[in-house]
């Protein structure tokens, strides 16, 4: 586990828990992430992602334990500060892709109308959508919208950016556009926390957390996870399954 001192810190959880009905989403779960990294959440669908991810934009509260963002409680008041990709878009079908950035772009709280034209076109090009800027939503493809989706959670240049599945669907050619420009935010400074069950995905982040049944059975980065399984050879997914042995295992001692 990486320690850094509190304000190089991100985000901090400890023992936060948050149940759905009888169901523990996540269970007790501690976590520190470090400023300026790409940190991976991987896990399978129901290991509590995207609960944690909730959590942590302020969406949802923990039943008990507690979560630090930046320093503070998350609230809608760190919008400014914070970007969110949910896994199911919340775009508006009807309006256009500039109409539906700009939207965002208010919500978050660029309020200066140079400033916000300015971003605004800076991420449309960034996500490839300028000669489709006019088109409305229904009118996109599942890639497009994801690329919209993006821009519209990037577009206040947030110093924390939280993805749920940002890939999922993309075609090879996207995904490793997406990469490339999310390991540009980190060279800048940023924070991205990012959900996925995917391995590819998995090894492109400086440090990951196996999650399972609301808890994180295994930290480190992707050669750390690999090299603790004891074979050279071994893949991400092999010391997933490993990490989930130890826990059965050690469970049941």
């Amino acid at each position: 586990m990486i320690i850094k001192e509190p304000a190089t810190l991100a985000v901090s959880t400890n023992k936060a828990s948050f149940n759905y009905n009888h169901t523990k989403a996540v269970d007790e779960l501690s976590l520190e992430v470090p400023a300026g990294i790409s940190f991976g959440l991987l896990g399978p669908n129901g290991a509590g992602k995207t609960t944690l991810i909730r959590l942590l934009v302020g969406l949802l509260q923990p039943k008990s334990g507690s979560i630090q963002v930046l320093g503070q409680i998350p609230s809608r008041k760190m919008a400014h500060s914070i970007g969110y990709m949910p896994q199911l878009h919340s775009l508006y079908s009807e309006l256009s892709v500039i109409q539906n950035i700009n939207f965002f772009a208010r919500i978050y709280g660029l309020r200066d109308k140079h400033k916000r034209a300015q971003q605004i076109e800076e991420v449309i090009k960034l996500v490839d959508l300028w000669p489709r800027r006019n088109d409305s939503v229904l009118s996109l493809s599942g890639g497009m919208k994801q690329r919209l989706s993006l821009a519209c959670a990037i577009v206040h240049k947030p110093s924390l950016l939280l993805l749920d599945e940002p890939t999922v669907g993309l075609d090879p050619e996207l995904r490793v556009t997406f990469w490339e420009y999310f390991t540009t935010l980190t060279k800048q400074g940023a924070t991205l926390i990012i959900s996925s069950h995917t391995m590819d995905d998995a090894a492109h982040c400086d440090h990951l957390a196996f999650m399972r049944r609301g808890k994180i059975i295994a930290q480190g980065s992707p050669q750390e996870l690999r090299q603790a399984t004891g074979h050279p050879e071994a893949t991400l997914e092999d010391a997933f399954l490993y990490f989930i042995h130890c826990e059965v295992k050690e469970s049941a001692s």
